[in-house]
């Protein structure tokens, strides 16, 4: 059986950059064939979906909180989905999860972010501090 694993977070200093990694284990599973979705929730508050990007078309989609700070890319050589963070504020303070979709273009939709992914990892934990 496979897991998605998250990677990459840590404490931070506003303004500062971090890059998660969402990689498989377990077996070899090619994350090119999955949409990928980053997804995060700081205390108190409701999951919130951060980007996605669809295995069909390549569409990235972001919300409108990390635009222009945010990039998801796929390093097909590693197989994992990359989320470079950049400028970080303290509102981007969460756990971090990364899921992913057998619908392959789902990203290329509206409502992406509210979707309940087939697969989820456990998260990891970004604190953007001084």
């Amino acid at each position: 059986q496979w897991q998605l694993v998250e990677s990459g977070g840590g404490l931070v200093q506003p303004g500062g950059s971090l890059r998660l990694s969402c990689a498989a284990s377990g077996f070899t599973l090619d994350l090119d064939y999955y949409a990928i979705g980053w997804f995060r929730q700081a205390p108190g508050k409701e999951r919130e979906g951060v980007s996605c990007i669809s295995s069909t078309t390549g569409t990235t989609n972001y919300a409108d909180s990390v635009k222009g700070r945010f990039t998801l890319s796929r390093d097909n050589a590693k197989n994992t989905v990359d989320l470079l963070m950049n400028s970080l504020k303290p509102e981007d303070t969460g756990v971090y999860y990364c899921g992913a979709d057998l619908l392959r273009n789902l990203c290329d939709y509206a409502g992406w972010n509210l979707r309940d992914m087939d697969y989820m990892g456990k998260g990891t934990l970004v604190t953007v501090s001084s």
